[in-house]
């Protein structure tokens, strides 16, 4: 088996399908480009057609290849400035530190992160450090897998199974809230999702089944249907300079 996902990336691609491609209410416009030099400059937008509210971020990142280094700058809206630091397999084989801090001129705020993560065959390894007003804060995760199996100890427990058309993931938090999702891979432009969520001692239980269908390599429409018999439809189109 390969290196196993990181913590948070467990159920991504299940996730993925719930939450990608479906507008409710807002106009989203999401642009990349790259430099010769290897400069990458990313922007988004979006637009609340109830609220009329606009949000945007600017965000542009530079890697050093000859150092395993990346450099990331960010801005949004809310004029909250950030900076990221990465340097990967440079101490270590499979070893990675982040420095993350963030700055927002209005309020004052300041937030710094350092985050280290480590992954070798069948392991997952992740620690991050949260320096806040109110004290620094550490959280820690490992995942671990074999043969498509994982298993994963954090505050929270989980497990899975993960293979190239299928993935299965359940997860138990602080021992009052459950969760599963199952993503399969129908073919290679379908893509379904189920996704089961309660919490011990609430009757309400989330139920939801998703489907994302690739029309061609630029446009994809997804569905979304809900315990509650709401149904969502959204596509997407990837538009590209000639």
């Amino acid at each position: 088996m390969a290196v196993p996902p990181t913590y948070a990336n467990l159920g991504k691609s299940a996730r993925d399908i719930f939450t990608k491609g479906y507008g409710f209410g807002l106009i989203k416009l999401y642009l990349k480009t790259k430099s010769e030099n290897g400069l990458e400059f990313m922007s988004s937008g979006s637009a609340n057609t109830e609220t009329t509210k606009v949000k945007g971020s600017l965000e542009t990142k530079y890697r050093w290849t000859e150092y395993r280094l990346t450099f990331t700058e960010k801005w949004n809206t809310d004029n909250t400035l950030g900076t990221e630091i990465t340097v990967e397999d440079q101490l270590a084989r499979g070893l990675k530190l982040t420095f993350d801090s963030s700055f927002s001129p209005n309020t004052g705020k300041k937030n710094a992160k350092i985050k280290t993560g480590y992954k070798r065959e069948h392991i997952n390894l992740g620690c991050d450090v949260d320096f806040d007003i109110a004290g620094p804060s550490i959280r820690g995760a490992l995942v671990l897998g074999y043969e498509g199996w994982l298993t994963v100890t954090q505050s929270n427990f989980a497990i899975g199974y993960k293979t190239d058309e299928f993935q299965l993931h359940t997860n138990v938090n602080d021992g009052t809230e459950f969760g599963g999702s199952i993503y399969q891979k129908v073919n290679k432009k379908l893509e379904t999702a189920v996704n089961l969520a309660w919490t011990a001692g609430n009757s309400n239980t989330r139920f939801e089944i998703a489907a994302k269908y690739q029309i061609d390599p630029d446009a994809c429409f997804s569905i979304l249907h809900t315990l509650h018999q709401y149904f969502h439809l959204g596509e997407e189109n990837t538009l590209k300079s000639t």
